[in-house]
């Protein structure tokens, strides 16, 4: 019915779905895996469904103009799509799906590079170079934070600087800020510089990765 759904339907034809590798998830008997054994013997179908679409900024600005997928920024592609025949409190047994989403950059140079100067330890005060293009919005809220290689999430900083707070020198389009030593993990480990904009509410600037 689905299948013949999209087929019919405009706004489903560019829906897609995972394979059905599970049961079909209707009907059972409440708290069982048993399929409905009332006096309407339902039929089991596969009435709990997944389907996903990626709308793009290309469709947005232009809904006539035909792009090829190379230039699509977003990719996504589905993990895993399962049912869950443990939970009974609905004749209905739930569905997941896992996506992996991947966006290219919409911009090809960082708006600010910067690094790690010298030798970063727990033993001393150490210090950030960096530097923005000529038209970055900058603002007094910026900060640059010190995050694990491994973090997820702008909100996983183990310390930050702010840029003009902490800033100890300037030349030219370069500029220095330091942190202090006791905000410096004395653990170690491998770690990444990262600059937050205020203005535009997101990181803007990745260093390479570097040893404390």
């Amino acid at each position: 019915q689905l299948n013949m759904a999209k087929k019919k339907e405009a706004f489903l034809k560019d829906f897609r779905e995972g394979p059905l590798l599970f049961k079909p998830t209707y009907k059972f008997d409440l708290y069982s895996e048993v399929y409905d054994t009332s006096e309407k013997k339902r039929k089991p179908a596969w009435t709990d469904r997944i389907l996903w679409k990626v709308k793009t900024i290309y469709e947005v600005a232009s809904k006539e103009s035909e792009l090829p997928e190379e230039e699509n920024p977003i990719s996504v592609s589905l993990s895993n799509y399962i049912s869950h025949m443990s939970y009974g409190i609905s004749d209905h047994k739930p569905v997941t799906g896992s996506f992996k989403l991947e966006m290219k950059p919409l911009v090809s140079d960082p708006l600010v590079t910067l690094s790690a100067e010298g030798e970063w330890s727990a033993e001393h005060d150490v210090l950030i170079r960096y530097s923005a293009v000529r038209e970055f919005p900058n603002s007094a809220w910026d900060w640059i934070g010190l995050f694990q290689v491994t973090f997820r999430h702008v909100k996983d900083y183990v310390t930050y600087a702010w840029v003009e707070d902490d800033e100890i020198a300037s030349t030219g389009d370069s500029k220095q800020v330091y942190m202090s030593a006791s905000e410096i993990p004395k653990r170690g480990g491998e770690f990444l510089l990262c600059y937050y904009s205020n203005n535009l509410q997101s990181i803007v600037g990745i260093s390479e990765p570097f040893q404390v």
